[in-house]
């Protein structure tokens, strides 16, 4: 199995959600297009896949496994790329209305 590529910013993205309050599991040595974090917050759970939001857009790109992965999730996956995405998925699992 090839191992997976951290992206530079997942270590912050982790102490972030951690700090805000949320459970973190971090999956990304799962391999074969997994979302590297489960998020636990409010009763609420989200799949996310980190993205260097310094990188330019076509580095940022899912690979082809995680294309399929978010092609066929049932259920709640995000791209966080900054400390803004991460905050407001944080604010949209608090609100009653989170769309999973």
């Amino acid at each position: 199995m090839t191992r997976k590529r951290i992206d530079a910013n997942q270590a912050e993205i982790v102490k972030l959600f951690r700090d805000l309050g949320a459970s973190v599991l971090i999956l990304s040595e799962m391999g074969k297009g997994c979302p590297d974090l489960a998020i636990g917050f409010a009763g609420k759970n989200a799949l996310v896949e980190i993205k260097d939001g310094k990188k330019p857009p076509s580095a940022r790109k899912l690979t082809n496994d995680e294309a399929v992965f978010f092609r066929d999730w049932l259920g709640f996956a995000c791209i966080i790329k900054d400390a803004t995405d991460a905050i407001d998925l944080i604010n949209r699992m608090r609100g009653s209305h989170f769309a999973t």
